[in-house]
């Protein structure tokens, strides 16, 4: 009797052989973290699809992959920040050697078409399709998304969504034929839309405000949004946010009775032991703590 194929997961990966799993989606990407300690990985396929595109960001050396182009195919190591991007619509056929862990991102077709709705100069058709370069950025902008991968009922939107326009736009100039778009010059919001975009912000100080709506206020492209909101206040969004939840706390402890688990809800954090890990960040002392120095 032959045994019935392992079960995989969307990307083509035996199940049974990831130790680590993890998935968040933000705002028309849909971001993953995949490990395995296992040696015997064998091979990996997917069909073509219209899914759009994958990235995938390698977060340790030692990986290597027999990647099968027809009748030919081609070998690629993969070192710590190296990179690959490929595209969903071609079938997709490889043999993998050696324990991985990838931060990947996939891009939809309707995403990555509201990013070159969003980008002027050049328009582009797609992404160039490369496989274990370096690519530092990128491997930064993977190494700040991490945690949220890890801890994703404390990602917020906010969060998720910037980041996501960030490597969007990164991703268009890097691989997008080679062509490099003409980015408007960063200026300040006007007051009015400084003002509505904070507002926004802080109605959902549990970070669920969306950047696209947010954006849409001020008349800008997300991208455009981040950078020019980062001119006026010196901070991106999610950054801005933060440090407004953590004022409001300070306020909370000093000036009130009210319990460190509330106040973590006031203001918006997933839970008591996320509040006590940022404010801690931020401040340098627990919330406990600090409360009974300022008393």
């Amino acid at each position: 009797m032959i045994a019935p194929p392992s079960p995989t997961d969307s990307l083509g990966c035996a199940s049974h052989k990831l130790h680590k799993s993890l998935d968040i989606s933000g705002d028309g990407i849909q971001f993953y973290r995949r490990r395995t300690d296992d040696t015997q990985l064998g091979h990996v396929s997917t069909p073509a699809s219209d899914r759009g595109f994958l990235v995938g960001v390698s977060m340790a050396s030692g990986h290597r992959r027999k990647i099968f182009h027809g009748h030919h195919s081609s070998s690629h190591d993969f070192s710590a920040g190296s990179v690959y991007v490929r595209s969903f619509s071609h079938d997709y056929r490889a043999d993998l050697r050696g324990p991985f862990d990838f931060l990947l991102l996939e891009l939809s077709g309707a995403s990555f078409d509201r990013a070159i709705g969003e980008r002027m100069g050049t328009r582009v058709k797609g992404l160039d399709g490369v496989t274990g370069l370096p690519d530092p950025v990128l491997a930064n902008l993977a190494c700040a998304l991490a945690p949220a991968l890890d801890r994703p009922a404390e990602a917020s939107r906010v969060f998720v969504e910037q980041m996501g326009a960030v490597i969007e736009t990164h991703l268009l100039e890097q691989y997008g034929g080679g062509l490099r778009s003409a980015q408007p010059k960063s200026q300040a919001l006007s007051r009015a839309h400084e003002r509505r975009a904070k507002e926004m912000l802080l109605n959902r100080l549990d970070g669920s405000a969306s950047i696209a709506d947010i954006a849409e206020a001020c008349s800008l492209s997300r991208s455009h949004f981040i950078r020019t909101f980062r001119k006026t206040t010196g901070q991106t969004p999610h950054q801005w946010l933060q440090a407004q939840r953590i004022e409001h706390a300070r306020h909370l402890l000093r000036d009130t009775t009210t319990p460190t688990a509330e106040v973590a809800t006031l203001c918006g954090f997933a839970d008591q032991s996320h509040f006590t890990r940022v404010f801690t960040q931020w401040v340098g002392a627990t919330p406990g703590r600090w409360r009974r120095d300022m008393r």
